[in-house]
């Protein structure tokens, strides 16, 4: 599966962004799909998953009650939704895929789309 992520940008301490990542290929329904970041200087670092159907969620302490992360299977697109973003949240964000890994494997995922910057001023 091939994965394009979109919608990054320049943000206020405060706002709101929504990425998207479109999968060409195979079935989409097929793959869990997940959301990593990784900031300058730093490792990287899961933010969060999604079963095949949706019925599964994953997120990072560091971002639970502020981001949430969907599917639409019919658009081949995963969204993280991502509010009240902090500064400490700038980071380059990556989609990823993998048909056989879990929601909590997301470091192990073996399809990665090139990444959107996210950048929260302060």
């Amino acid at each position: 599966v091939q994965l394009q992520a979109s919608g990054g940008g320049l943000v206020q301490a405060g706002g709101s962004l929504r990425l998207s990542c479109a999968a060409s290929g195979r079935a989409f329904s097929s793959y869990t799909m997940g959301w990593l970041r990784q900031a300058p200087g730093k490792e990287r670092e899961s933010v969060a998953a999604i079963s095949r159907y949706g019925g599964s969620t994953y997120y990072a302490a560091s971002v639970k009650g502020r981001f949430t992360i969907s599917r639409d299977n019919a658009k081949n697109t995963v969204y993280l939704q991502m509010d009240s973003l902090k500064p400490e949240d700038t980071a380059v964000y990556y989609c990823a895929a993998d048909p056989r890994r879990g929601i909590y494997d997301l470091n192990e995922y073996n399809s990665w789309g090139q990444g959107t910057l996210v950048t929260v001023s302060s």
